[in-house]
C-alpha cells in the first residue's frame, strides 16, 4: 500500500488530517451518476456525462467554503487524572467555533482500547460559540495511561463534504483499584461492618489504653467502676479503654498465577488490591503502622511502615499498577525477605490462594520461624464453582462424579488447614464481595482484643 493510500485509508478510520466525502454527496453523486449512466445506453455521449460528473464535484467543494477552517477551531479536554477501576467517569471536550458558518460534528476521543469508547460523539456547534461536549467513559484495567489525541470531523449545513483534523491534546491517566469499600470505611466503619455483626469497640475488659472516664450506662462491665469518681460526683462513673495504638501491620499481597482466576468482578488480584487497601485504611485510621509487600516468584514493591491516613495514599500509588504474574508464587523467598525487614512484633496479613498455598510445605518452615514473633493471618478468595458443586443435587452419574470429586477436594482441603491451624497459623476463605469486610473484622478483632 502507498503511501498515499494508507494515508487515505487512514482518513476513513478516523485517523490523520483531510477532506472526506460524506455520505449525502455519494448518495447525490451515485444516483446522478446511475441515471447518466442509463442515458448514455439510450444515446447521451460519454463526453456529456464525464463532463457532467465532473461538474458535479466542483459544484459540490463550494461547500467546503460554508465550513469553518481549522485555524478558526480550538479544543480542550478536561478528564480526571486518576479514575478508578470500573466507576464511571465524565470527560468534557470544549471546542470553540470562532467562525461565522455554524459545523455539524462527529468526534472520536483518542481513548486507549482498556476504556469503554462511546464513539463516534455527534451533535452541532453554532457559529462564534463555544460548546462543551460530554461523554462518560469507564476503565477496567489498572495502570498508567496516555491519551494523546482527539480526532475531530465537521461538515457545512449543506453536508456535502467534511473536513477532518486530528489534535494532540496529551493527558496522563492513572487507573486504581476501586476504592469504594474504602471509602465507605472512613466514612462510617460500624454500617460497613453491619454485616459481620461486629461491633468495633468489641474487646478484652479492662485492657488497652486507658481513653477517658464517662458515666457508666447499662452493660457496662462493672468491674471498671472508677469509684473515687463516682464518690466524688456522685454519679456512677466508669473507665473507657481503647484498643492500644502504634501497633504494626504488614499486608502481603500474593501476585502470581492463580491470583488471575477470574472472579464476577475482576479477578482475584484485583479484590485482593481493593481489601488491603481497605484494612491499610481501617489501621491507618487507628494510629497504626501499616507497611505492604507485593510479591510472586519475586519482590515486586515494598512500602516501608508508616502512619497516618497520607501513609494510604503512597501505598496506593505503589501498588496501583501491579499486574498477574505469570509464575508460580515464591512464599520461601518472600517470608525470609520479609523476616529480614521486619524485625518489630506484626500482624502478617497474607492474601493469596489457599488452596495453592496449603501445598507449600517449605513455606511452613519459614511461617513457623516469624510465628515466634509475628502473628500470621490469611485470607483467599472462596471457590465459588467448588462451592456450587459440592451443593448441586446430582440427577446424572456424570453430575454425581463430579459432585464427589468436589467434595473429596472440599476434604482434603480442611484437612490441610486443621494441619496448619494446629501450628496457630489462620487461614480463612470469604466470597469475593466480602473479601474486604472479612480482613478487616478480623483485624479489628485481634487489635481489640490486644493479641498484639
Amino acid at each position: 500500500m502507498t503511501k498515499l493510500l494508507k494515508s487515505l485509508w487512514a482518513r476513513f478510520l478516523f485517523q490523520d488530517r483531510g477532506i472526506l466525502p460524506a455520505k449525502r454527496f455519494l448518495f447525490v453523486y451515485l444516483t446522478i451518476s446511475l441515471l447518466l449512466v442509463i442515458s448514455s445506453v439510450f444515446g447521451l455521449s460519454w463526453t456529456f456525462v464525464i463532463s457532467f460528473n465532473l461538474l458535479t464535484v466542483c459544484i459540490s467543494l463550494l461547500d467546503l467554503l460554508f465550513s469553518p477552517s481549522k485555524r478558526e477551531l480550538s479544543f480542550k479536554r478536561t478528564i480526571p487524572k486518576e479514575l478508578e477501576r470500573g466507576i464511571t467517569y465524565p470527560i468534557d471536550l470544549e471546542v470553540s467555533n470562532a467562525s461565522t458558518y455554524p459545523l455539524f460534528y462527529r468526534v472520536v476521543d483518542g481513548l486507549p482500547q482498556s476504556f469503554d469508547r462511546p464513539f463516534p460523539l455527534k451533535g452541532e456547534i453554532p457559529k462564534d460559540s463555544v460548546a462543551v461536549i460530554t461523554y462518560h467513559t469507564t476503565a477496567f484495567v489498572r495502570g498508567n495511561y496516555e491519551v494523546h489525541k482527539l480526532y475531530f470531523r465537521y461538515g457545512s449545513r449543506f453536508g456535502f463534504w467534511e473536513k477532518q483534523t486530528t489534535v494532540e491534546l496529551t493527558e496522563s491517566v492513572k487507573v486504581i483499584p476501586d476504592l469504594t469499600e474504602t471509602k465507605q470505611y472512613l466514612e462510617n466503619a460500624q454500617s460497613f461492618l453491619k454485616y459481620e455483626g461486629l461491633n468495633i469497640r468489641r474487646q478484652k475488659s479492662g485492657v488497652g489504653d486507658f481513653a477517658k472516664i464517662r458515666s457508666y450506662v447499662v452493660g457496662d462491665d462493672p468491674r471498671k467502676i472508677n469509684w473515687r469518681q463516682t464518690a466524688k460526683l456522685h454519679e456512677v462513673m466508669t473507665n473507657d479503654y481503647e484498643p492500644e495504638h502504634g501497633k504494626y501491620i504488614t499486608i502481603l499481597i500474593d501476585c502470581g498465577r492463580m491470583m488471575g482466576a477470574e472472579l464476577k468482578k475482576g479477578n482475584r488480584l484485583e479484590r485482593a488490591l481493593e481489601a488491603a487497601l481497605t484494612v491499610s485504611a481501617a489501621a491507618l485510621k487507628k494510629g497504626d503502622y501499616v507497611s505492604l509487600l507485593a510479591f510472586s516468584k519475586e519482590i515486586h514493591v515494598y512500602v516501608p511502615p508508616a502512619k497516618g491516613l497520607p501513609h494510604l495514599q503512597t501505598i496506593l500509588q505503589a501498588i496501583y499498577h501491579l499486574e498477574v504474574n505469570a509464575s508460580e508464587s515464591n512464599y520461601g523467598a518472600v517470608l525470609r525477605y520479609l523476616e529480614s525487614v521486619q524485625k518489630k512484633r506484626s500482624l502478617l496479613l497474607l492474601f493469596s490462594d489457599v488452596s495453592t498455598f496449603l501445598h507449600e510445605e517449605s513455606a511452613l518452615v519459614y511461617i513457623q520461624r516469624l510465628r515466634q514473633r509475628h502473628m500470621f493471618f490469611m485470607i483467599g478468595v472462596e471457590d465459588e464453582t467448588l462451592v456450587n458443586r459440592v451443593k448441586a443435587m446430582p440427577e446424572t452419574v456424570q453430575q454425581a462424579m463430579v459432585k464427589s470429586m468436589a467434595q473429596q477436594q472440599v476434604l482434603i482441603k480442611k484437612r490441610e488447614k486443621n494441619k496448619w491451624e494446629k501450628r496457630g497459623l489462620q487461614l480463612i476463605e470469604a466470597r469475593e464481595e466480602k473479601l474486604a469486610v472479612t480482613a478487616v473484622s478480623h483485624y479489628i478483632q485481634m487489635i481489640n482484643q490486644n493479641l498484639l
